[in-house]
This record gives C-alpha cells, structure tokens and sequence, in this order.
C-alpha cells in the first residue's frame, strides 16, 4: 500500500503537504484554543507536522495514518526529534474508512478529502470519530477566482470548473451540511510557492541521483513543464484553507 510514486518523489523533503506554512501551521494550533491533552485524530497525516508540533506546543495527543510508507516513517522520525513520541503514533495504512476506538476533540481530514469521495463524505467520516463538543478540521482548495475556462481548471490540475468552489461558497456548503464554521485559516500566494516550488529543486536532485532509473523521463518531465504550469494556473486561480466546523 503506497501513494503513487512521483508523490513519494516530487514531496519527500516536504514536511507539510499542501500550501499551509509553518506559521499559518502553529496559527492554526492556537486559534483552535487545544488543551493540553486533547485527543487528535489526523486522517491523511503525511509526514506528522501538524500533529508533531501540536503536541511539542499544545500538548495533545493522537493518531495519524497516511498511505505513503516514506511519510510515515517521516513523521515517525519527527516526533522523536521534537519529544513527543510518547503522544503521537503514526500507522500506515488506508485512511479510508477508518474510526477512532476511542473518541476524539478534534478530528481533521488537511488536504485528503479524495478518501471519503470529497468534503461531505469525508466530514461524515470524520463525525464518527467526534465526541459531543469536538471539532472536525477540513482542508480544501476553492477558487480565487473563477476559471474562464475548463481549459484553465485543468491546468490547475482540477476535474473540471465545478470541481471546486468559489471561498463564500464552499463555505455556504458547511452549513447546509449543518456544521457551523468556527474558525479558518487560508494559505496565501508565498505559502502556495513554498509548497509547489520546492518540489522542483527536489525532483533536480533525485534526476541527478537517479539517472537510470526508468522513472527518471517521467520526473524529467514534470519538471520541465511545472514551473510553467504553476505560475499561469494554480498560483492565479486556486486558493486553499483549512475550515474548523462544529455540528450545530
């Protein structure tokens, strides 16, 4: 069981794998008011940084699983780099599907929501690992603004225009799912380039360490067309954020 290859490539000297940083990272943490002790479920977890530096920051305690092997033995060395071994745990498996034995204060799907087929099914997933009064954390794009074309969506690696919405929208669409939104915090563009743009100097090196690999004209190729790519699409149209919604 393993995510697909180029991920495993293209993000192994990623720590967080979407377009949040560091610091939107630890404001999230404190915007979320977590007690030390909180109980933290993180489905999708790759390499264990939100839950790594919750517990060195805020003390909780929790669980992460993710499908990529590289990822989790990451995150396992994270947690013994910052202390906190003994109150994270990462396992590697399927995300999909799984609920917490015991339940937890906060429940949180940061970029994967593909594992329950998108944010409804996902927040539905995540409500049975949620005791009374806890907090379900999604991450998801939406538009900046609004493609002109199905053309454009595609660049921006989407389905299609209708695959994401637009910030008020998808926002709109927790509340009909009866969830109040609580709290959120969005990336920006600088969050955005650090996430995109350090796969390219990552997938430079491992051209030049692994040159006869039969992989190696797939990177080749992403490479060569991903600076491109990213700066006409993704940078212009795709916003991101992480939602904190509480069942009303």
């Amino acid at each position: 069981m393993d995510i697909p290859r180029i991920f495993n490539i293209t993000e192994s000297a990623h720590r967080i794998h979407n377009p949040i940083t560091p610091e939107k990272l630890a404001t999230l943490g404190a915007a979320l008011r977590l007690e030390s002790g909180a109980r933290v479920l993180d489905l999708g977890s790759g390499s264990g940084e939100m839950l790594c530096t919750w517990a060195h920051d805020h003390g909780v305690i929790g669980t992460g699983i993710d499908m990529s092997q590289l990822f989790t033995e990451q995150a396992k060395l994270r947690a013994v780099e910052l202390g906190v071994a003994d109150q994270v745990k990462f396992i590697h498996g399927d995300a999909a599907g799984y609920v917490s034995d015991e339940k937890v204060d906060v429940a949180a799907c940061v970029g994967a929501t593909w594992i329950a087929g998108g944010v409804a099914g996902t927040i539905e997933l995540l409500a049975r690992s949620l005791r009374t009064g806890g907090i379900i954390l999604i991450g998801e794009p939406y538009w900046r603004q609004l493609p002109p074309t199905e053309e454009v969506a595609k660049g921006c690696l989407a389905n299609s225009i209708s695959g994401f919405l637009m910030l008020p929208e998808l926002l709109a669409s927790f509340g009909h799912l009866g969830y109040d939104v609580v709290e959120m915090v969005l990336a920006d563009q600088d969050g955005w380039d650090r996430y995109e743009a350090a796969k390219w100097l990552t997938m430079r090196r491992w051209l030049e360490a692994n040159p006869g690999d039969e992989f190696a004209k797939d990177v080749r190729a992403k490479l060569t067309s991903e600076p491109e790519r990213y700066a006409a699409y993704t940078r212009e149209y795709l916003g991101w954020g992480v939602f904190a919604l509480m069942p009303r």
